[in-house]
């Protein structure tokens, strides 16, 4: 993110009110700036690489690109930093948030949240915070992996370049652990948690500790709670 203490957001959303509304709740907030508004995904992928805003909020379902894929475009083509993507749903256990998440993208948020809420989900993914607790994404992926798939999903990375002590933090992550919970069961610190996790993204290719969670069940390091 960048070194300032204003955060850059670019609203994606098909429907011009919905979009109108986010830009004006944003314009009107302290500390926020709108470097632009993108209809779908095209514009979005166009607006990224032209502004490289700090946050992008993503509607997921709009007609030509989806938010799924420029998601996945925007971020595999960030020259510096890459954005943080907070998508977009009516659902929040949607496959296609699980598929949003998949990409990379940082957090999920219904579209009936309170303009307060929005504003403070923002500002925490742009501090680098997570947006909700790691068991809200344990949950979304856990309904997901139980339903049949109408969504192609990509084969996972495999897990066989990591470390012991890499994997055994993945799966703690994918079972809902925060860094601090996790430096407690391995009794090591907070920070030794953070560096083995950050290797093993950058070595799985993931930009966001949701898609952490998502990949360590794709690999089966994870299994469902009542599957296993």
């Amino acid at each position: 993110m960048s070194g300032s203490t204003t955060t850059s957001v670019l609203v994606v959303d098909d429907e011009i009110l919905i979009r109108a509304g986010l830009a004006a709740l944003m314009r009107a907030a302290p500390g926020l700036e709108v470097v632009g508004e993108a209809a779908d995904g095209h514009e979005a992928v166009a607006l990224a690489a032209e502004t490289r805003p700090d946050v992008i909020l993503m509607d997921i379902k709009m007609p030509g690109m989806d938010g799924i894929t420029a998601t996945e475009r925007i971020l595999a083509e960030a020259p510096g930093p890459q954005p943080r993507v907070i998508v977009l749903t009516t659902f929040d256990l949607d496959e296609y948030v699980y598929a949003a998440l998949r990409a990379g993208a940082s957090g999920f948020l219904l579209k009936e949240t309170e303009p307060r809420q929005v504003i403070s989900a923002i500002q925490a993914i742009a501090d680098g915070d997570m947006l909700f607790a790691p068991s809200v994404t344990q949950r979304l992926v856990e309904a997901y992996v139980r339903r049949p798939r109408r969504i192609p999903t990509p084969q996972a990375p495999s897990l066989s370049q990591l470390t012991p002590r890499e994997m055994e933090i993945l799966r703690l992550v994918g079972t809902g652990r925060t860094n601090n919970e996790i430096a407690g069961d391995l009794t090591v610190s907070e920070a030794t948690v953070k560096t083995h996790l950050n290797r093993a993204m950058t070595k799985l290719g993931l930009t966001s500790r949701a898609q952490a969670v998502v990949i360590a069940y794709e690999t089966g390091l994870v299994t469902p709670r009542n599957q296993a």
